[in-house]
């Protein structure tokens, strides 16, 4: 089949455009508001974009008044400059859906999660998340919209302090078995982490060399 996105032609039931850019990575976001209140979201269009510094994104739509039209994610990183990306697992998973809840009250407490202090940024840490990205907020972006009434943007962090579980660690390598990140597929459908496999590089000539080979 084809469609133009546009005009969202594909005659199916639900749009199928998440639903082919998949898995996507889960970034569990806490900020807090310019007064203090913590709060906690997770949002499926999220991503590294660069290493050297490291960089990460999340982006939201939203609707309503000027003020208020994005998710207060995006409106707390904005303006008290700081978020923390953690890690969405397959243990946390119900919580992680649970602090999806459109709710005005503090997602830490609806989803029963503990906190922690972050060291460089104000904004608290899940406790019970093996790795947080505590991040520093560089830029936020317009992108646009097909519908007047809906806005979309774009939150570019730069990570400014990283904390990784102890025991998610095997032999100076992260194990990603140990740490059970769950992602977003299309419609209400998540994933996990299945066959992990390991493909080296070629060199210019396409000849492919493993280490000790």
């Amino acid at each position: 089949m084809f469609y133009d996105p546009r005009a969202n032609d594909h005659g199916l039931p639900h749009n199928p455009f998440k639903a082919v850019v998949v898995p996507r990575p889960i970034g569990w976001i806490s900020t807090l508001s310019p007064d203090g209140r913590p709060n906690l979201a997770p949002f499926s269009f999220f991503n590294a974009v660069a290493e050297r510094p490291p960089i990460v994104m999340f982006s939201a739509g939203g609707k309503g008044p000027e003020d208020h039209r994005f998710k207060d994610s995006v409106w707390y990183a904005e303006k008290t400059g700081e978020f923390v990306v953690n890690l969405a697992t397959y243990p946390l998973r119900e919580a992680v859906n649970m602090s999806s809840a459109p709710t005005s009250g503090d997602e830490f407490v609806l989803a029963g999660l503990d906190t922690l202090p972050s060291v460089k940024v104000k904004p608290p840490r899940v406790a019970a998340s093996p790795v947080h990205l505590e991040c520093t907020t560089l830029q936020v972006i317009d992108l646009p919209a097909d519908d007047e009434r809906i806005a979309y943007r774009m939150v570019l962090g730069q990570v400014v302090g990283v904390h990784i579980a102890d025991e998610a660690i095997v032999d100076g390598r992260v194990a990603i078995d140990r740490l059970q990140p769950v992602s977003r597929l299309g419609y209400m459908e998540w994933g996990t982490v299945g066959e992990v496999f390991v493909q080296h590089r070629p060199d210019a000539g396409g000849r492919i060399k493993t280490p000790g080979g």
